[in-house]
């Protein structure tokens, strides 16, 4: 029997959780938890069950990791402490100013469970996280860079949609290409948020709205969009389902730095990603890391992890022998 997984929440990042689940034969899930209606809910693995958020605490001795899917804001940093002393967990928190505290908080509570908490994981923060740490360590006299894009941003989409008079809304976060081309050179720029990124808003608008207002609002809006040049298109319902209803992302992290007397050599580290579904694909991440988990918890470790913690072998189900003849 495979490792037994629990889902703790089944929108788009607890499908992408299921289908990495499904590619990986040494995983195997247990049951997804929802506040929704059990019964309204179809997943796609025959045998899970599905059941109420609030049965998750009797699963305790079945369930091998439980994966945390709910939003950063309001529920992981309520969720991921509470779970971590029943289970193993990992959780996406990607507050990034907030992950110190949510770290305290998750490692207070599986230690006192006697669990593994890992938190943090995804591409940013997790893969990225990691490449910027590679890059620091190995040019220590240089520059960060992190480009996002361009891709549809879920917590930027909500927040217009929440404005009155918005139907539904996308929104793209789009790297500005002569900063990103800048950097690429070798260059070390100081650039502002304005100068890194663009933002275009596609919006549908209830009948009778005040686009207008809506658009100010939208350009206006603290720490979301009024740092930035934003522009807002309006467009017909149809037009959005046919033009915008995949979540591709994906980015770049850049370090430029130098070696030799005086900096006489420049390097440019680069990692980027380009994907067609942000939710599959921090899904696949976590579902590495679940396994992690597992792996730390069966050697005897105890308390709150991020990706700088985890080896790199533990994500993989090749053992060290085949890692090394196949990967090194």
């Amino acid at each position: 029997m495979g490792i037994q997984i629990g889902i703790m929440g089944y929108g788009n990042l607890g499908r992408g959780i299921e289908g990495a689940i499904a590619q990986n034969p040494d995983l195997e899930l247990a049951a997804v938890f929802t506040r929704r209606a059990p019964e309204g809910l179809q997943i796609a693995t025959p045998g899970a069950k599905v059941l109420p958020a609030a049965e998750a605490p009797a699963w305790k001795d079945k369930i091998d990791v439980l994966v945390l899917c709910g939003g950063s804001a309001t529920d992981l940093p309520e969720q991921t402490p509470r779970y971590a002393e029943l289970f193993n967990v990992v959780d996406s928190f990607d507050t990034h100013a907030k992950i110190p505290q949510h770290f305290d908080a998750v490692d207070a509570a599986a230690r006192h469970g006697g669990k593994v908490g890992i938190i943090s994981t995804g591409w940013d923060p997790g893969m990225f996280s990691l490449n910027r740490l590679y890059a620091n360590a190995i040019l220590p006299e240089g520059k960060d860079y992190t480009f996002w894009g361009r891709g549809v941003s879920q917590g930027h989409s909500d927040a217009i949609r929440r404005i009155e008079g918005v139907r539904d809304a996308r929104q793209y976060t789009v790297p500005v290409s002569e900063a990103l081309a800048a950097v690429r050179a070798g260059e070390t720029p100081a650039l502002t948020a304005r100068q890194k990124h663009t933002r275009e808003c596609w919006v549908v608008a209830e009948d009778g709205a005040d686009c207008a207002r809506i658009e100010r609002e939208i350009k206006g809006m603290p720490n979301y969009f009024d740092e930035y040049d934003t522009t807002v298109h309006f467009i017909s319902e149809e037009e959005l389902r046919r033009d915008h209803s995949e979540l591709p992302h994906g980015g770049f992290v850049i370090r430029s730095g130098a070696t030799g007397k005086d900096g006489a050599h420049r390097h440019v580290i680069e990692y980027s990603l380009k994907l067609d579904s942000n939710p599959e694909f921090t899904g696949s991440v976590i579902a590495a890391y679940a396994r992690a988990a597992y792996r730390l918890y069966q050697e005897g470790q105890r308390g709150c992890k991020t990706v700088f913690d985890v080896a790199p072998a533990y994500l993989s189900p090749l053992d060290g022998a085949e890692l090394r003849r196949c990967l090194l």
